[in-house]
């Protein structure tokens, strides 16, 4: 063998073997999460329609995040994960922990029973039964008697205390407190009325003070009256013909009650909303856990089993209905919103250390699959059990 071919087949040996250790490289796992995640949500979202914002967190460290779609669809704004987007629901976990803040301080006891707060009930009685615990958890029996729709127009601009005034004038209620779970957005318009009272200030101002800046949460807004009406994306719906128009504040009764549903905030600053919990930033961790406990009345008697703490959902049947096919083991606290043409969902994972966030500007009729696809992934790459 002459010189030439033998540095000819020395070439080609080195050359197949860094081939092969290409292709024997394992991909990185992180990458892959990734590219798993976005091949969901990028089915779901066209990049010029109202879109959402997505994260995902292990401990402080972000394993995904992406915006989809338009945040306004005047100005072209492209959806980010700093976008603001109203949170809908998720608000009560702010005002059940602006109550729970106030239980630290010694201002008030769960166990006070609301006359103490609304002596101006029709019916004494029914006052003196319902507890503030009733109210976070949803079990008061208080029955919701506004006629939002006989009166759309008042309710486009009516705030929490005019939200929760149909309430006093009950002469009944639906059950005994603590007897049943039934979903009640008034209650959390009185339970932002009760920290106005102790507080002597708006209680968007108290949560602002007490939680948004000791958790960081620099940009996010809280709803008073037509506030915030910039830098926010915009809510949509489609009409007859298929075309997106905006609804929120203006079209959508209710908006202005914001103690059911009034915080502003993105993805990234939820999550730090999160972190601050867990690190009990603004919350003792007792008080974390008994609000993340399902609350469970002696005299219970609901053939469904409870699943609500303090504004919180417990377990897989409270984040979705019917549940999950696949069962989980890790333990799970959530809470979802819609709002207009906002929708959202809070997943967190606390003994996982995950957090999973959406915020969304339009109805999304695949929400199950979304959240159920990627449970699937998050188990695949071992991130929950």
């Amino acid at each position: 063998m002459n010189r030439k071919s033998l540095f000819l087949q020395i070439v080609f040996l080195h050359l197949a073997f860094m081939f092969q250790s290409c292709g024997q490289q394992k991909s990185d796992p992180k990458n892959d999460l990734v590219s798993e995640l976005d091949a969901i949500y990028s089915k779901k979202f066209a990049t010029d329609e109202p879109g959402a914002a997505f994260l995902l967190i292990q401990g402080e460290n972000k394993l995904f995040e992406k915006g989809y779609g338009i945040a306004d669809l005047r100005t072209k704004e492209k959806i980010t994960t700093s976008t603001i987007f109203n949170t809908g629901s998720i608000s009560k976990t702010f005002v059940a922990n602006g109550i729970l803040i106030l239980q630290e301080k010694g201002l008030l006891s769960l166990e006070d029973n609301i006359y103490e707060y609304f002596p101006d009930f029709d019916n004494l009685k029914v006052a003196k039964k319902v507890k503030i615990k009733h109210l976070l958890s949803h079990t008061s029996g208080l029955p919701d008697l506004r006629k939002v729709r006989e009166n759309q127009e008042f309710y486009l601009t009516a705030k929490d205390s005019a939200n929760f005034a149909p309430i006093k004038q009950t002469d009944s209620l639906l059950f005994e407190p603590g007897e049943r779970f039934m979903y009640s957005n008034p209650s959390y318009n009185g339970l932002a009325l009760i920290i106005e009272q102790l507080t002597n200030q708006k209680w968007q101002q108290f949560i602002i003070d007490q939680i948004f800046i000791p958790s960081g949460m620099n940009t996010s807004k809280i709803t008073d009256g037509d506030h915030p009406s910039k830098n926010v994306a915009h809510a949509y719906v489609k009409d007859s013909k298929g075309t997106y128009q905006e609804y929120d504040y203006g079209e959508y009764p209710t908006f202005t009650a914001s103690g059911n549903g009034g915080i502003w905030s993105s993805v990234n600053e939820l999550a730090k909303y999160e972190i601050a919990l867990r690190e009990h930033t603004f919350l003792s961790k007792e008080t974390l856990e008994k609000s993340r406990t399902i609350f469970s009345p002696e005299n219970w008697k609901d053939t469904i089993a409870p699943n609500v703490g303090y504004s919180w959902f417990i377990g897989y049947n409270g984040l979705m209905s019917p549940p999950l096919e696949k069962e989980y083991t890790s333990k799970i606290v959530s809470h979802t919103g819609s709002q207009g043409g906002f929708r959202a969902f809070f997943i967190s994972f606390p003994e996982k250390e995950i957090t999973f966030i959406m915020l969304a500007n339009r109805p999304i009729n695949e929400v199950r699959d979304i959240i159920k696809n990627s449970f699937s992934i998050f188990h695949k790459y071992g991130l929950i059990e």
